[in-house]
């Protein structure tokens, strides 16, 4: 975990809105550390994090229904530092507070134009007196608790309110996404005139705290082993243990028969190379196809490859001697998604990096990014000197083609999905949009439809593009490649590669769907 002891802290509790991720981004954007928690988080946690301000996320409850989600009862009473309520999250206090709360006579959702009453508001310091604002209710406050005040409203409802002597401020539209323009100074209002942040939480500082940290857990002598698969996450967080600790980190690269192809000899190449890492390569492929013969489903798949990555990190610490830490690129989403810390959500799949490592294993976990999102880890990854060739890389599952192969794992459906893999990577530089999507990927479908390719009948398999537009892999949308490029996509997938003969696009975002199809 991140040792966040020296950083300022904004603490945001989320009810379960789709947009948490984005206030967290947003303040750290503004250099600012700050933590998601579950809405129903004891006071006496919140508190002892002593926190410089908390925000109440949005969320999809109406607070006047009996089950609604709500904060501990103690939470208004007790906290010594300023709140923000976001959607949602002002109907909590406007209700829980005597204010009113009701279902939209006319729902707002889009665009809409906020109307500032009250100029002399901290939170809206410095804005016009208009301004484009992002909605997404379905109830509104009709009436603020006694001591608060509107501060701002459009033409259908109060939008703001406020109780300065008690340091509350709620909005009722969304500050934190891109299409309210102005409303990353809406967050930098609370943060810096009303919190009274310093603002030190930058990529310099977390390679400093992370460097002493690991510093001080493994000691002068103690030795760690690396799980790296050559992707952004692992490489960052190996070059992070590389400048605490030097040689007595060893990086263990396991070619699982699962990766792109040709990148195992490729890569090793450049870590050993260009970022002079302790590396040593493991050929594996076998054992991991062996482990899964007949297995379909994508939770079985993933906790299978865990438990062989972890046999081999144990089996490879062994030959070392005196190896007690195993280092994993674990992410802040990775943790969110796997382990359910957003409010009432749930755990939507279990990753390579979280759940699915085995109950007990021999090595204890350092994870140096496991608070970060994928942006902030690219950020420090350039200050350690980190090769843009690897920063640039698109997300690349832990269980690898594993789970973009839909049904079981064959050494020949591999070889399939490589060589189209390679295809997509190949067309996507050409045409100069790797960069232009945050991810890009085929997946193998369990389908086989009739084709026809020389006058002759065809039943060969399907393959799916995936290609997304995102920040963080929080939240993503389906790119809109140019339709040129997925006709050349297609053409040479179904040409080149013997056993397919239907490719199909996929244009289902995050949410609903997930990135990975599995």
């Amino acid at each position: 975990m991140t040792n966040t002891s020296h950083h300022e802290t904004i603490i945001i509790l989320d009810f379960g809105s789709q947009y948490t991720q984005l206030i967290a981004r947003r303040v750290r954007e503004a250099g600012v550390y700050c933590e998601i928690l579950p809405f129903d988080t004891s006071v006496d946690k919140i508190v002892g994090q002593r926190p410089k301000g908390v925000i109440l996320s949005g969320g999809p409850a109406s607070v006047y229904q009996p089950d609604a989600p709500r904060p501990q009862a103690q939470l208004f009473k007790n906290l010594d530092c300023p709140i923000l309520g976001i959607c949602y999250g002002l109907q909590v206090f406007a209700f829980d507070l005597g204010g009113e709360v009701k279902p939209s006579t006319s729902r707002e959702f889009g665009y809409a134009r906020l109307k500032i009453l009250d100029h002399e508001s901290p939170l809206f310091k410095g804005l016009p007196s208009e301004m484009d604002v992002w909605m997404s209710h379905g109830d509104q406050m009709t009436s603020v608790p006694p001591g608060f005040h509107v501060t701002a409203l459009t033409d259908d409802a109060l939008n703001a309110m406020e109780d300065p002597s008690r340091r509350m401020f709620g909005v009722q539209f969304h500050p934190e996404v891109a299409h309210t323009p102005l409303g990353a100074r809406v967050l930098r209002n609370f943060l810096f005139a009303i919190c009274e942040c310093r603002g030190d939480w930058s990529a310099e500082a977390v390679i400093q705290e992370q460097v002493t940290r690991i510093r001080d857990e493994v000691g002068e002598t103690g030795r760690v082993v690396s799980g790296l698969s050559g992707g952004v996450d692992s490489t960052v967080a190996s070059a992070l243990v590389h400048q605490a600790i030097g040689e007595r980190q060893t990086c263990i690269f396991v070619d699982n028969g699962l990766l792109r192809e040709g990148e195992f000899e490729a890569t090793l190449t450049l870590l050993k190379e260009s970022m002079k890492l302790n590396v040593v390569g493991v050929p594996a492929g076998q054992l991991f196809l062996k482990t899964l013969k007949s297995v379909v489903d994508p939770e079985e798949k993933r906790k299978r490859i865990g438990k062989i990555f972890i046999d081999v990190f144990e089996e490879q610490a062994n030959r070392l001697g005196n190896v007690k830490y195993l280092v994993q690129g674990t992410l802040y989403p990775d943790v969110i998604e796997s382990t359910s810390v957003r409010g009432p959500s749930a755990v939507i799949k279990s990753h390579h990096n979280v759940g699915g490592l085995p109950e007990k294993m021999n090595l204890r976990l350092i994870e140096p990014l496991r608070e970060l999102f994928k942006d902030e880890v690219r950020l420090i990854g350039r200050e350690l000197g980190v090769p843009e060739e690897i920063l640039q890389r698109h997300p690349f599952p832990g269980p690898g083609l594993a789970v973009r192969i839909i049904g079981e794992v064959t050494e020949e459906r591999v070889a399939l999905l490589q060589a189209a893999d390679r295809i997509l990577d190949e067309e996507l530089r050409l045409a100069d949009l790797y960069r232009a999507v945050w991810q890009a990927f085929p997946v193998l479908l369990p389908v086989s439809t009739v084709g026809v390719m020389g006058d002759e009948r065809t039943y060969e398999k399907v393959v799916a593009i995936r290609a997304v537009t995102s920040v963080d892999g929080m939240t993503a949308d389906w790119a809109r490649l140019p339709q040129d490029v997925l006709a050349r996509i297609s053409a040479r997938l179904v040409s080149e590669i013997r056993g397919i003969n239907r490719v199909v696009y996929d244009i289902s975002s995050k949410p609903p769907s997930t990135i990975e199809w599995e």
